[in-house]
């Protein structure tokens, strides 16, 4: 696929289209996959195929921070699928003149040390924290991120993610009253892959 028009520089639109295109070539797989939920499923999307590409990670930050309200003042999420988004998010609000603190959450604290479950700078309490996500399915792994930050004192003013399943996730964190918005839906990717992958 042709990335070779610059990342940094393309408008929103574009770098939508072309993040899309890079889920479809190394991301999405059709086949027999049990998911992390324990959901059998007829596809699998390996976020950190993109999340972890130079120009795929560079395209998340920027689109990730075009939709995160300007009273944030960190991202976060649950690791390991989170730490990709949460660092480049923060380092392209940087470079755009904005601080933007990274914060990620461990799935049990670690053993040594502060015993710590959240890592990064420490925030006034009541800062408000935008959630980030790779690919949300049930919304358990960003529910279990909120829950940490909220116990620490932030404020979860919502839930961001790259791809939504529409498998529940979404109105999980309407239940808990988290406004929620995805880059992109599973059927966006599975349309433009079907487009891809048309045989000639």
């Amino acid at each position: 696929m042709d990335l070779s028009r610059s990342i940094a520089t393309l408008n929103l639109p574009m770098l939508r289209q072309q993040l899309l295109d890079l889920f479809c070539h190394v991301a999405y797989q059709e086949g027999d996959f049990v998911l992390s939920s324990g959901q059998p499923s007829s596809y699998y999307i390996n976020g950190k195929q993109v999340t972890l590409h130079p120009q795929g990670g560079l395209a998340v930050g920027r689109l990730l921070l075009s939709l995160i309200s300007p009273d944030t003042q960190a991202v976060a999420g649950l690791t390991l699928g989170a730490d990709p988004l949460v660092t480049a998010t923060s380092v392209v609000a940087a470079y755009e003149g904005r601080s933007l603190t990274a914060l990620i959450v461990r799935k049990e604290a670690k053993g040594h040390g502060t015993q710590a479950y959240i890592e990064g700078p420490r925030l006034p309490e009541g800062s408000p924290v935008t959630v980030l996500e790779d690919v949300v399915t049930t919304g358990q792994s960003a529910m279990k991120a909120v829950e940490w930050l909220q116990r620490a004192g932030y404020h979860v003013n919502g839930v961001l993610a790259l791809v939504d399943r529409q498998q529940g996730g979404a109105e999980k964190y309407q239940q808990a009253s988290l406004p929620f918005q995805a880059v992109f839906s599973i059927q966006d990717i599975q349309q433009r892959w079907a487009e891809l992958n048309q045989p000639i």
